[in-house]
């Protein structure tokens, strides 16, 4: 049983889907339960989760950051909808008594309106003023897309939550899996325990497999970033 004030959320979450239309995906998470997080979701193909969905990259890192106790809320963050579209996406912290106990999101996916506006467009121009002028979000289905670390992700589980900060991290330092130095592995470890990867329950489990390594690696090299970390806090 959801927290009595997130019950009232739940019926909001319906009526901001119906009224802002089948482009805007509206979720209410739940954080006692961050590996299950989604309790109310509307318009869900946007993102394509289900209730019952984990918390998301950037969901995680604003636990971490503890961005919450300053901020009400964050507008107009980059997400990426289940078709691979850019979405608007924006949050708000449900706080009781201080303590952050849900999140109300927004994600908006504008696609549609790109598209409309560019047919507009050619009405008054040829084609090719369009395309020599005019950027879309299209990429080509063979390209390798560059996602920055903070654009949001959706997924249903928290292998593919994993999988994806994984992902990221190797695509940043433009390395593979099975080709990772024991430093390598230190430094993507250390960046997925400051984005709070490490927060949902097995996850530990997911990024050994993505890295090609054993679950006894990850919690041997979290203990020697905690070990460092307090070091450096005793220095300073």
């Amino acid at each position: 049983m959801a927290n009595p004030l997130l019950q009232h959320y739940i019926k909001l979450t319906e009526f901001l889907g119906q009224a802002l239309g089948p482009d805007y995906e509206v979720a209410l998470h739940d954080l006692t339960d961050k590996n299950r997080s989604i309790i109310a979701i509307a318009n869900n193909h946007v993102s394509g989760r289900e209730i019952g969905a984990p918390l998301t990259n950037v969901a995680l890192k604003i636990l971490m950051d503890k961005s919450y106790e300053t901020q009400d809320y964050r507008l107009h963050y980059p997400g990426v909808s289940a078709a691979g579209k850019t979405l608007r996406s924006s949050t708000l912290f449900i706080k009781q008594h201080g303590k952050l106990i849900g999140m109300l999101c927004i994600n908006f996916d504008d696609s549609r309106y790109q598209s409309v506006s560019e047919d507009i467009l050619r009405l008054c121009h040829p084609d090719n003023f369009i395309e020599t002028n005019f950027q879309t979000e299209e990429t080509p289905a063979n390209a390798v897309r560059s996602i920055p670390p903070t654009t949001e992700s959706f997924h249903n589980s928290i292998g593919a939550v994993a999988g994806d900060a994984v992902g990221r991290e190797l695509l940043r330092l433009g390395v593979t899996a099975d080709r990772l130095t024991p430093d390598e592995r230190v430094q993507i470890i250390g960046a997925l325990e400051a984005g709070g990867i490490f927060l949902l329950k097995g996850a530990v489990k997911d990024v050994a497999d993505a890295l090609h390594c054993s679950q006894a690696s990850v919690y041997r090299y979290l203990s020697q970033i905690k070990k460092e970390d307090s070091t450096q806090e005793v220095e300073e």
